[in-house]
């Protein structure tokens, strides 16, 4: 990020109206500024250069250059930038396809506005976020792996893993927020959920990362798996 502490953002989508909705948004923080906007992956190189952007907002799919390749052709150049990917697509096939290339991030465009902003906070601070419904996927598919794993390990004569719960380093409120992380819910359906405030389920999270030693939602969802510290449904 630069030394301001102003995210400066360029929106790379094929969609007009798309892109004023998402201007729109983000005009309401002001530690934001979209400094440019283009519609095609081909200008995103040329605008890098030119603006020296902290985060693009980079849709999947578009007509002569995709998000994908754009990318990957960004990523080579320009590592200190961050791609936060836009798509339509939830399938898993397409959030680690796209993460290979280097993105940051992977939020779907039926977001909310809440989603958006603290997806670009996130991404244009060093860290990676993804959308909850393409985490719930993403853990249902590494579930899929692990049965396999199970059954692999069972036929070899692996012993069973004793896993240890979660309430030696989380407190009991801190186990629902992250099961319900895992369950793939926004911080607001947390909240509705547990009938607490979106500000307190943000200190939950926050306290949980911090406990875990990790760095966003998905690394503590994806070690809470492991540790069978919660159940996948």
């Amino acid at each position: 990020m630069n030394d301001n502490q102003v995210i400066r953002i360029v929106i790379i989508d094929d969609h007009q109206l798309f892109r004023e909705g998402v201007k729109r948004i983000l005009a309401m923080e002001q530690d934001f500024e979209v400094v440019a906007e283009g519609d095609d992956g081909a200008v995103a190189v040329e605008l890098v250069e030119q603006y020296q952007p902290d985060v693009i907002l980079m849709d999947i799919n578009m007509p002569k250059i995709n998000g994908v390749e754009a990318t990957r052709e960004l990523v080579q150049k320009y590592p200190e930038v961050k791609v936060l990917i836009l798509s339509i697509h939830d399938d898993e096939t397409y959030v680690t396809h796209v993460l290979k290339t280097g993105a940051a991030g992977y939020l779907l465009k039926e977001m909310d506005a809440d989603a958006l902003i603290e997806a670009v906070k996130v991404v244009g601070a060093g860290g990676a976020y993804i959308h909850p419904k393409v985490t719930h996927n993403l853990i249902n598919e590494y579930r899929r792996l692990a049965r396999e794993d199970d059954e692999n390990d069972a036929e070899i004569g692996f012993k069973e893993v004793e896993y240890r719960k979660p309430l030696h380093i989380l407190t009991r409120r801190e186990c629902e927020v992250l099961q319900l992380m895992t369950d793939g819910h926004s911080n607001r359906m947390i909240g509705e959920a547990l009938y607490i405030s979106e500000k307190t389920v943000k200190n939950h999270v926050s306290n949980i990362l911090q406990k875990m030693s990790v760095n966003d939602r998905t690394q503590a969802v994806v070690e809470s798996i492991k540790n069978g510290w919660v159940k996948v449904n």
